[in-house]
């Protein structure tokens, strides 16, 4: 049906008759080609801008390459980086702005209101074509020799966005420039003849690393990047320069010229080096890890990734143990699994089980834990411990708030008041610290604290050494709203550990915050410290040593306590684990297990946050998975326990906490007001407080997994040489 009207007509103007389905028609054609574009209705914080002739919306303070990005457009750059300042170096992102005579850089740019941009146009194209044909103007052919090929941003723009030919002959140029390399230490290699000069390296060493070492002298074709002193780049997360770096003039030493990118395969893990669970990925190839990269979490790790993590990988090679091994007059001889689980089953059975006792090593997983203390307690054991003692908390813990991070760590960089009591994060947790930064340039956040001079990577107050400073602390904090205490986990391993806490959940007490919000937060150091209290151990295995007198000891790669007691003749210890050292050194019978990355599983960090690791590589020699070494030594002692493969064992975790299931979500903590009511009185009569890693030096060999690493020995002996020089005070 069609209805006619003699008015006058609102798109064709005409005073005559019209079909008004047609012009209805019109009418909404119009209003998509932005007649009726005022009368949008979009967001007050929010602008209109045209891209390539679309219309969108876009926050108002967005510069074009957030725009861009946006949605979705692919827009070439260099030095542009999201977590890093604007630098505007490389001027890959040109586009065209209409009613701007000459291409603009997106990445320095902000949107404003119907700005049109176009990066499709003959003027856009033309220019990023020109840039890259004066960046490949300076850079050497060495893409064949290169370790950054075919993952090399240039080499990928350039197919992209740039010419099949080059208008500079050696008949008109003088040729290429060279440019002496430099010396940033035995980690990072060198080479500045690449270097396109996007400052990404400059940048994150001052604004992420905290250490403004490296920097740029002279101008235009001379300008040259690298350190103001003859000094080396040490830092706890220097290896992530090397991912920056968006040409191959910062490569990475231990992996230098082991591989390309296309033949090695890729495995989605966790960190295990500390407990902050880093998302990494394991690049690997014929049965062996040869390179660890930071994986993206938004919440965990950002994109960084510590020197450890990325760099002691090379530990697993050393000291490996690859067969099991009993005891014969004084000496470790190699035996089969058959016989080895008969010896061990029969050495646990012939003992009184409240004379066996399990210490939990550092890189334990979830399942591992589990299935080994059901095996002990089916047999009527209850004594599992862990090598770290928490002598502030009254009976078992049972409370997640009283061993964690009680706060999200994104939510770190909110806080505006930080005290450090006994602990240097930046060593400890090296990507924790990284949010503790943020905070301190992005926040204005104070920093206080107490204990001895450490060094940081930001200005810290420092309120006194010993515990008697804890009553100044209320005054510094005083004011503060979002407030956050980080305790060091050797604390609570003290006789002052209830002095302290009570101290510190007193002066917490008098903050009116958030409910989520927790201001007592503890540092750990261990993979699966978290995982191990989350199943049922307990805290103190050197203490409990002393009141038990066990016969038997079961070390799950417990290594560290046997530096602290020396056992007697008389005692048996059973080690499982994947590295020999101290524990397999007194060892009447070894079970070689796997590490991280062979058997992967799950791990809780110090958020108390559930992640799987998937395994990369299958255990070397005759080396099998902790927790199947448990479940057939449960056979070979006649208990049958009810799980038998990974899918059935997950559901015995999700039994006994559903939180080793709920991957990667944080759970709020619980219960944080009975802390204060837990806690023992203190008994220590103050002292100083100590800090384990106060330096750089103390950083890269902290425990018995890296002091395996030779890389990790070269960067400690650097270290120690740094300190000697004239420069390590600038």
């Amino acid at each position: 049906m069609t209805y006619k009207s003699q008015e006058k007509c609102l798109v064709c103007s005409k005073q005559q008759n019209v079909n008004m389905l047609k012009c209805f028609r019109n009418i909404l054609t119009y209003r998509n080609n932005a007649v009726f574009k005022s009368q949008i209705r979009y967001n007050s914080e929010e602008i209109p801008i045209f891209i390539n002739g679309k219309s969108v919306c876009v926050p108002k303070y967005y510069t074009v390459m957030q725009a861009l990005r946006q949605e979705r457009v692919t827009i070439p750059s260099f030095c542009y980086h999201e977590r890093l300042s604007i630098a505007g170096n490389c001027r890959m992102c040109l586009v065209e702005i209409e009613g701007m005579w000459k291409p603009q850089i997106a990445c320095a740019l902000p949107v404003s209101k119907n700005i049109k941009i176009w990066t499709n146009s003959k003027l856009t194209l033309r220019a990023q074509e020109s840039v890259l044909e004066f960046i490949l103007v300076d850079h050497p052919l060495d893409c064949p020799i290169c370790d950054q090929g075919g993952e090399c941003d240039l080499q990928d723009l350039t197919m992209k966005f740039g010419n099949d030919r080059t208008r500079f002959t050696d008949i008109h140029f003088q040729g290429k420039r060279a440019v002496e390399d430099k010396n940033l230490g035995p980690l990072i290699r060198t080479e500045m003849t690449r270097c396109i000069h996007c400052t990404r390296c400059i940048r994150f060493a001052s604004q992420v690393a905290g250490m403004d070492v490296l920097g740029t002298a002279g101008r235009g074709g001379e300008m040259l990047v690298g350190t103001y002193v003859d000094k080396m780049f040490l830092s706890e997360v220097s290896g992530n320069i090397i991912d920056l770096c968006p040409v191959g003039s910062l490569t990475a030493i231990p992996y230098m010229f082991k591989a390309r990118p296309w033949e090695i395969r890729r495995t989605n893990s966790i960190d295990a080096t500390d407990a902050t669970g880093t998302n990494i990925v394991l690049n690997h190839r014929f049965n062996r890890v040869i390179r660890v990269l930071p994986r993206e979490n938004e919440e965990i790790n950002q994109e960084w990734l510590s020197d450890k993590g990325r760099w002691s990988i090379d530990s697993l090679e050393m000291q490996r143990l690859v067969s099991p091994m009993y005891r014969n007059q004084g000496r470790l001889v190699p035996i089969e699994w058959d016989c080895a689980l008969k010896l061990t089953a029969s050495t646990i059975k012939n003992v009184n089980p409240g004379k066996i006792m399990a210490i939990a090593g550092p890189y334990c997983n979830a399942e591992t834990l589990v299935v080994a203390k059901d095996y002990l307690n089916i047999l009527g054991c209850e004594n599992t411990y862990v090598e770290k003692d928490l002598t502030h908390i009254n009976g078992n813990i049972d409370l997640r708030t009283s061993y964690s991070i009680n706060i999200k760590m994104n939510e770190i960089a909110k806080a505006d008041r930080i005290l450090l009591v006994g602990t240097n994060p930046r060593f400890e947790a090296p990507i924790l610290n990284t949010w503790i930064r943020l905070a301190y340039t992005h926040n204005d956040c104070d920093i206080f604290a107490i204990g001895p001079q450490c060094d940081y990577n930001y200005h810290v107050n420092y309120i006194g050494q010993d515990t008697g400073s804890l009553s100044q602390a209320a005054e510094c904090l005083k004011g503060a709203k979002n407030p956050l205490i980080f305790v060091g986990i050797d604390q609570l391993d003290s006789p002052n550990a209830g002095q302290i806490m009570a101290a510190l959940y007193n002066l917490a007490g008098s903050f009116k915050v958030d409910k989520e919000w927790g201001i007592v937060n503890i540092v750990t150091r261990d993979a699966g410290f978290a995982a191990a209290l989350e199943a049922g151990w307990k805290p103190g295995a050197l203490n409990a040593m002393k009141t038990i007198c066990p016969c038997v000891i079961i070390s799950l790669g417990a290594d560290d306590i046997f530096y602290k007691i020396k056992p007697s003749i008389e005692l048996k210890i059973i080690y499982v684990g994947f590295q020999g050292d101290k524990g397999s050194e007194f060892a009447s019978l070894i079970l070689p297990g796997s590490a991280y990355t062979e058997s992967g599983g799950v791990f809780l960090n110090m958020e108390c946050r559930s992640q799987f690791a998937l395994p990369a590589i299958t255990p070397p020699g005759k080396a099998r998975y902790d927790w199947k070494i448990f479940r057939a030594l449960a056979e070979y002692s006649g208990i049958s326990l009810f799980y038998s493969d990974a899918d059935t064992l997950c559901c015995r975790l999700a039994q006994i906490s559903p939180n080793f299931v709920n991957f990667d979500y944080y759970q709020h903590k619980l219960f944080s007001e009975l802390i204060p009511r837990l806690i023992k009185p203190g008994q220590g009569g103050g002292g100083n407080l100590n800090v384990p890693m106060k330096e750089i030096k103390d950083y890269y060999c902290s425990n018995i997994y890296t002091c395996n690493s030779n890389t990790m020995r070269q960067a400690e002996k650097a270290a120690k040489l740094h300190k000697k020089s004239n420069y390590a005070c600038i």
